[in-house]
């Protein structure tokens, strides 16, 4: 099994482009991720690498192994997973990322009930808002809200997201409530931001499916939800947010729908997977778990 575990550390590094962030993620020293992969092309006869002081590009022979090899290390992580699984029940470390709030939110009460069902499975849970490279950061599992992009990869939704305009009682009083999506033109909007793009144009459906394109701005705009919600909650403006984050706020009344009859396209939370043949069991019994306990109607929608 050397060589097979060799493998796995050598696509590792592939996928992270350097040795001591492959290593890092295996919890593996340098030196030791080092000597393995050298061997691995001592053994092969061949560099699966070219080395320089800035760079780490493979070679020929190390794209062909990639290409080739992946398939057959995962189909035998997997296959050798459900065979521990048969014996005595599903093992090893499941490496999760999600978003922070919602994971502190919904997925971290469920761990308890989940580790009590699994008791031999250990979890290794990374919340960020960046979007991580599944691949490259060795994750077997993400928890994504909205739209994919990435198409190299598998995706199971788990359960919908439903996106709502919100904005505190205070800021409504002061400013009156729109009564069409054209009007939010003169109102002031709070807007998400990312690496590549402000979300200022708001996409909203009515009752009948026909829809408005609204070009909306206002005093704050920042990359993470939570802020905006606080800012909504200060009455600094309107801000379109998944239930499943202000769900407190509107049952308390500190946050109240805007357009009601006008509502952004809701879109699904996945579960998101490396493509492989055979999902390993630690994986398969988490992402069955979250479908059952969010169920056909989630919690935030109760």
């Amino acid at each position: 099994m050397n060589r097979v575990s060799d493998v796995m550390l050598f696509l590792r590094v592939f996928d992270a482009g350097s040795i001591s962030a492959a290593a890092r993620s295996l919890d593996l020293s340098v030196s030791l991720a080092s000597q393995r992969l050298k061997r691995l092309e001592r053994e092969l006869g061949v560099p699966l690498f070219h080395r320089s002081t800035r760079q780490l590009l493979p070679t020929p022979e190390g794209l062909l192994l990639a290409e080739q090899g992946r398939p057959l290390v995962e189909d035998l992580e997997a296959l050798t997973g459900s065979l521990r699984e048969a014996a005595r029940g599903v093992s090893g470390v499941l490496r999760l990322t999600t978003s922070s709030t919602f994971g502190r939110q919904y997925i971290s009460p469920l761990l308890p009930e989940f580790l009590a069902l699994h008791p031999q499975l250990k979890l290794s849970v990374d919340l960020t808002d960046e979007l991580q490279d599944i691949v490259a950061g060795g994750f077997d599992l993400a928890v994504r809200i909205g739209a994919l992009q990435d198409s190299s990869l598998v995706a199971r939704p788990i359960a919908t997201n439903r996106r709502v305009l919100c904005a505190a009682p205070a800021y409504l009083a002061r400013r009156g409530r729109p009564a069409h999506p054209r009007e939010l033109a003169e109102h002031d909007c709070l807007l998400l931001t990312s690496r590549d793009a402000r979300q200022d144009s708001w996409r909203l459906r009515d009752g009948h499916g026909r829809e408005q394109v609204v070009r909306v701005s206002g005093p704050v705009e920042a990359n993470q939800g939570e802020l905006l919600r606080d800012a909504a909650l200060a009455g600094l403006g309107i801000a379109m947010h998944s239930i499943w984050h202000i769900v407190d706020d509107l049952r308390a009344g500190r946050l109240e729908v805007v357009l009601p009859k006008y509502a952004p396209p809701p879109t699904k939370i996945h579960a998101v997977m490396p493509r492989r043949r055979l999902v390993p069991p630690r994986v398969r019994v988490f992402v069955d778990f979250l479908a059952r306990s969010f169920g056909d109607t989630p919690p935030w929608e109760r």
